[in-house]
């Protein structure tokens, strides 16, 4: 969770009654906190709220809620270039790295893989040629860092191998712009790198304070219902 999410959790956390009864759904009442923070979660899910001993607690963590979310709507949004789909978050490159790390399966290379190797590719789903440089090659994944599509046309200043169509397993970077969300948790995200900005979406599988893994990508991100 960001630093000012993390504040303002922590004020509702001097409000909860602080059993941590998982009554809620959540372990703890500073996760139920974050989920009423992140506007996953409502007062009316703690029992103990609703009662006549909570009555001023309730009252005054209604008025907080009320005023962080007057906050959260000034917000500027994060919003796709291409497909104009509202995104959770961007998701940046890891400190001192030049592009969020991604993780790619090859359908078929007849090319050895090794590290250091610069590779052509086309992600399954995207009509754009990438050039990625190998930071690891381990049976049929490999994790890259985006060196981009300029030379996708013409000659290049550089060899590399030709490793055809890829399927996108993951992303690992971490959270620049918009919330932190929880493991487990699918969510809509723009990788900072993306030469198209277009919106992905993915499953948190491991987060480590704003430093996260996607995986189970999909190019496919349907516009919310009306």
């Amino acid at each position: 969770m960001t630093d000012s999410r993390s504040t303002e959790a922590s004020k509702l956390v001097e409000l909860l009654p602080g059993f941590h009864c998982g009554a809620c759904g959540y372990d703890r009442c500073d996760d139920f906190a974050e989920a009423l923070v992140r506007g996953e979660a409502s007062l009316d899910d703690c029992p103990y709220l609703q009662t006549e001993r909570f009555a001023e607690e309730s009252r005054r963590l209604g008025k907080l809620l009320e005023e962080i979310g007057e906050v959260e709507g000034t917000r500027p949004s994060i919003t796709g270039v291409l497909d104009g789909y509202e995104a959770d978050l961007v998701l940046s490159p890891l400190p001192d790295e030049p592009a969020c790390r991604e993780i790619l399966h090859p359908f078929w290379s007849e090319a050895d893989i090794e590290e250091g190797d610069v590779i052509r590719y086309r992600p399954w789903g995207c009509p754009i040629t990438h050039f990625a440089r190998v930071l690891d090659a381990e049976k049929s994944l490999l994790t890259v860092h985006i060196v981009g599509p300029k030379h996708r046309l013409g000659e290049t200043d550089f060899e590399y191998k030709d490793v055809g169509l890829c399927l996108v397993v993951g992303f690992e970077g971490i959270v620049s712009e918009g919330r932190v969300p929880n493991v487990g948790e699918t969510v809509r995200f723009v990788p900072e790198h993306c030469m198209m900005q277009k919106v992905h979406s993915g499953v948190v599988i491991e987060a480590v304070g704003d430093r996260l893994r996607i995986e189970c990508i999909d190019l496919k991100v349907w516009a919310p219902l009306k």
